[in-house]
């Protein structure tokens, strides 16, 4: 038999819960909403978060530049390596990141209150934030899921993503997913990517002291970077081997024992940037666009040896260059067909890293008579033709000549050689704008150019440098047009041969110019071939140029068009040329034997106004006659 009180007991639990729910029926549908809301959004969370985010690749790889000899010379883009695995690392590893980040990680639910009391009455007392309250799995939530963004409501939606990938994973698996994905600084995320660019190791090789430093890094990847700041790291560092004593990961004897730790910064010592790089990396990166692990290593044209010989020539030949009042320089070198093998944009990268080479764009002033002359020549001009140096006016334009000098008849030759501005418009008259044009296009000018202004005779119209010594290689190697490029790959083939007797007598002209005109100063051993630019109120100054196989050009001036002290390309750009080509020569850089020396037939038609000049009258006859 039943008693009474065991029958009428759940009818007295009833009721009482039933007369609780009605005093209290604000508190509780609140609850109940919020526990419905709650798993609605961890339902959600499900459905739309990837849970595998932080283990997938970046969207570019790294990319090792290499030289022409295979040795790195820059990075490109963040690196990551591919997942960890936590059974497969020491266990001093992971250790050290539990100890400086979050001790309680595999006794919380991925939100520590504790943590989070702790660190408010730290920082309270501290009047400052020393201290955080996030667990390793918020860190993983907040780097995986959301926005840098710093509020209530992002921590709000940090505390829930935790949550809930503490329900769908292993401590473990977040633990390796954290370490899979946080940031080391210098564009290297996750450990296996860290290990190997500060250590030259993987992740599973790391001492006590390595692992030490990297969990140290955490805090502030930038301030904390053992290349840059060596000594905070080493602070840091050893600040987490006392943490890991506390936490009984280490004995005192183990953490003393972990020592000096050594940076073998091969990869981190890498620039990020450079002239030559920052050219090159468009091109590089659509080759290898796409998401993946690991770096990519990839071949260059640029010749360390070349580039460092530039680098120097530029070093000692502008330390003058501040009283001629030239703020800037730019040198191209390349060979014949185009390949890159150094390339300079300005005088120090770290403060300008605006490329000159290729980025300004500059008047070349007189080098690109260069085109002007080969447009002669298409129409039967010869080096030995004589032209009429008289003044001569085109729609309202009179050019003049340097320093006021001319008005001598000149063969094509002599004019050349000696830049006359003069000789250079009739020239350009003779011949047509549209037949110079395109003998600029041929030569591989893209630049835009007017066939209208007669100003282009005398190098008005902008272009860069890379793209002028371009077209000089074009005469250098026989072919055009010659584009210029970085990779071995992409070494173009749609070229035609110049005509031999017009490149030829090309060649007789910028062989006269480096003898005996206004690049005197660029006279090497063997023979040279080049032309001088400059332009209107010494705004910019050039010598492009060639010998054996290589071709050089090499551009001063300052970025905000300021004039110059009467420097002119035949002196500063000439010299710079002229200390590239030697050194090159010496190291056997570049070839002993030049281009072919100009053989043609002499060919005498009727050309540029060369026509016998009628003969002066005697200013005393002229007064005489009222003339």
């Amino acid at each position: 038999m039943i008693p009474r009180d065991a029958k009428t007991r759940p009818a007295v639990a009833w009721a009482a819960t039933r007369a609780f729910v009605v005093r209290h029926r604000l508190w509780v549908g609140a609850g109940i909403g919020a526990l419905l809301s709650l798993t609605v959004l961890l339902v959600w969370l499900g459905a739309s978060l990837p849970i595998s985010r932080a283990l997938e690749p970046l969207p570019n790889r790294a990319l090792i530049l290499l030289d022409a000899q295979g040795r790195p010379f820059a990075r490109r883009g963040a690196y990551k390596e591919p997942p960890v695995a936590i059974e497969a690392l020491p266990k001093h590893v992971p250790a050290a990141f539990l100890a400086i980040e979050d001790r309680r990680f595999y006794r919380h639910i991925g939100v520590d209150l504790q943590g989070v009391a702790r660190a408010m009455v730290v920082n309270a007392k501290a009047r400052r934030t020393v201290q955080g309250g996030s667990t390793i799995t918020q860190q993983l939530a907040k780097n995986a899921f959301l926005t840098p963004e710093r509020s209530l409501r992002r921590k709000g939606q940090e505390a829930m993503i935790a949550l809930w990938l503490e329900l769908r994973l292993s401590k473990d698996e977040i633990l390796a997913r954290y370490l899979s994905s946080i940031y080391f600084g210098d564009g290297v995320y996750g450990l296996g990517a860290a290990a190997r660019h500060y250590f030259g190791k993987p992740p599973e090789q790391l001492s006590i002291g390595e692992a030490a430093m990297l969990a140290g890094m955490v805090k502030a990847p930038v301030d904390l970077d053992p290349v840059d700041h060596p000594q905070a790291a080493g602070a840091r560092a050893r600040r987490v081997l006392d943490a890991m004593v506390e936490t009984k990961a280490l004995t005192r004897e183990q953490a003393d024992a972990a020592g000096h730790v050594v940076v073998r910064a091969t990869r981190a010592d890498l620039p990020v940037g450079g002239y030559f790089a920052d050219w090159i990396s468009p091109q590089v990166k659509s080759a290898f666009d796409g998401p993946g692990f690991g770096e990519v290593r990839v071949p260059t044209t640029l010749d360390g040896r070349l580039q460092r010989i530039v680098e120097r020539a530029v070093a000692q030949d502008m330390k003058g260059a501040a009283k001629a009042r030239v703020g800037q320089v730019a040198v191209v070198a390349m060979r014949p067909d185009g390949r890159v093998v150094a390339m300079l944009g300005g005088t120090n990268y770290r403060r300008t890293p605006f490329n000159r080479a290729v980025q300004a764009k500059r008047q070349p002033g007189s080098a690109f008579k260069l085109f002007v002359y080969l447009a002669a020549l298409r129409d039967g001009a010869a080096p030995d033709n004589l032209v009429i140096g008289d003044p001569v006016t085109i729609g309202g334009w009179t050019p003049a000549n340097y320093e006021g000098a001319g008005g001598r008849d000149l063969t094509i030759r002599d004019a050349f050689a000696q830049s006359n501005n003069v000789i250079a418009a009739r020239v350009y008259r003779q011949a047509g704008g549209p037949a110079v044009v395109q003998a600029a296009r041929d030569l591989g000018i893209v630049s835009p150019l007017r066939e209208d202004d007669a100003t282009l005779a005398l190098g008005t119209a902008e272009t860069n440098l890379l793209e002028l010594t371009g077209a000089y290689a074009a005469v250098a190697s026989g072919k055009a047009p010659v584009q210029p490029y970085g990779r071995p790959a992409t070494a173009p083939t749609s070229t035609q041969d110049l005509d031999p007797d017009q490149r030829a007598a090309l060649l007789d002209l910028l062989g006269a110019v480096v003898e005996q005109g206004t690049g005197r100063a660029a006279r090497l051993g063997q023979k040279a071939y080049g032309k001088t630019g400059t332009t209107q109120d010494y705004r910019d100054a050039l010598f492009v140029g060639f010998t054996g196989d290589l071709v050089v050009g090499v551009w001063v001036g300052n970025d905000d068009h300021s004039p110059m002290n009467r420097m002119v390309g035949g002196d500063l750009p000439a010299r710079i040329w002229r200390d590239v080509m030697t050194a090159g020569l010496k190291a056997g850089l570049v070839a002993r034997d030049g281009p072919p020396e100009p053989r043609y037939e002499r060919i005498a038609p009727e050309v540029v106004e060369t026509q016998p000049r009628p003969k002066r009258v005697p200013k005393w006859l002229r007064r005489i006659l009222g003339l």
